[in-house]
């Protein structure tokens, strides 16, 4: 990889993405790498700028690597997420999703819960899950390994806060990391 030029770490449902991206300015190569595998290749491209489109991830989320010049021979790269650019895809995400990270058994387990489907994902897998209703709120219930574990929803009572997201795992209340 003597011609790497940017390295993006991309946090999705599934897990944190590494995207590398080589870009030959003397013969044109362009080679995208997701999690240290090839997706793309293409040598002698006479065209030094451009865009490269390829999917990160489970859900297969698009991503575009942006080639542009800036001045003479200096390039700027920069990655879209569906659409965006990744500063304002990952804002828009820490709004619909929550993460936790915890140990277990002497594992780390990385949990995402997505707020608009209520899907639950740990380590990269989609989780069985079952919903019940309970006084203040509801419970998304799922198993870690032996372990019960419980996403609690109860509103904030605030309209701008809206509603708080909870993880238990075996009655022990799990603080959230930001992404």
């Amino acid at each position: 990889m003597t011609d790497l030029v940017a390295v993006w770490d991309v946090a999705l449902s599934d897990g944190v993405h590494k995207i590398e991206f080589e870009h030959g300015t003397t013969s044109g190569k362009r080679v995208v790498y997701v999690d240290g595998k090839e997706e793309i290749r293409k040598e002698w491209m006479f065209k030094l700028v451009g865009k490269e489109t390829f999917c990160v991830g489970a859900a297969k989320m698009k991503a575009t690597i942006n080639i542009d010049a800036v001045s003479g021979f200096a390039y700027e790269y920069t990655l879209e997420i569906n659409g965006k650019s990744l500063k304002k895809y990952m804002e828009n995400r820490s709004k619909t999703t929550n993460t936790w990270v915890l140990h277990l058994d002497g594992e780390d387990f990385r949990v995402v819960l997505e707020k608009d489907t209520m899907d639950v994902w740990c380590n990269g897998k989609k989780m069985e899950t079952a919903g019940e209703f309970v006084d203040d709120g509801t419970e998304t219930h799922f198993s870690i390994g032996n372990h019960d574990c419980y996403i609690k929803a109860v509103s904030s009572g605030k309209r701008k806060e809206g509603i708080i997201h909870t993880l238990i795992v075996d009655n022990r209340e799990i603080p959230e990391i930001p992404e």
